[in-house]
């Protein structure tokens, strides 16, 4: 069986092993963390896409193979669609996923449960080995909840609930998660985009 080589630009473990399993066999998948002297990639732009595509850029301009990237954010409808693109940052100077979930329900504090809608979004940039980009979204739709529930996923996974479910993005199995969650929807775009292409054997190595 081919495998297409594919580079994400994460160092996070859990987004690879997520992202790994939402693209599924026929794929080699690599990323930051075999490249340990790969510099830090400073994300400061104002969209998703700016940030996911510096990201794949900086990457590609490393390995001139096929590489992708992606940014997402919770869009809290009650807080004027915040933290957004600052999502990571969000408890600032030194965040966590902990203080920022903590961050979001104190904001949050006495705003009632039909007030508390909100959305992940993400945006995936991907390009192939000449550099040409493609663009993919996800888009998942839900409320924050009134306390972290849940031991799976990862950042505001424990506090975001899918309304026809009751439970947070954190109490769904991975399977099920990665169907409906925004990064799964932009990866599974991504995997249907690839399957078009003829797949490519790659043994390089940087």
């Amino acid at each position: 069986m081919s495998f297409m080589k594919l580079w994400v630009a994460t160092r996070n473990a859990h987004k690879v092993r997520e992202i790994a399993g939402i693209l599924g066999p026929g794929f080699e998948l690599q990323s930051l963390l075999d490249i340990p002297d790969f510099p830090e990639i400073v994300e400061d732009g104002e969209t998703y896409k700016a940030n996911a595509e510096k990201k794949a850029r900086a990457l590609w301009e490393k390995v001139y193979q096929p590489v992708f990237a992606d940014d997402s954010g919770l869009e809290v409808d009650a807080l004027g669609g915040r933290p957004g693109v600052h999502s990571m940052r969000y408890s600032a100077p030194d965040p966590t996923h902990a203080k920022n979930i903590e961050k979001l329900l104190f904001e949050l504090d006495g705003v009632p449960r039909p007030r508390r809608t909100a959305r992940f979004r993400c945006t995936l940039v991907y390009l192939d080995e000449k550099g040409k980009e493609e663009t993919f979204d996800g888009i998942v739709e839900g409320a924050i909840g009134f306390t972290t529930a849940g031991e799976g996923g990862f950042g505001f996974d424990p506090v975001f609930v899918i309304p026809e479910r009751g439970l947070t993005l954190a109490q769904i199995p991975n399977e099920e998660k990665n169907a409906i969650s925004h990064r799964g929807l932009a990866v599974a775009a991504l995997r249907r985009f690839l399957a078009q292409r003829p797949k490519k054997t790659v043994r390089q190595t940087i």
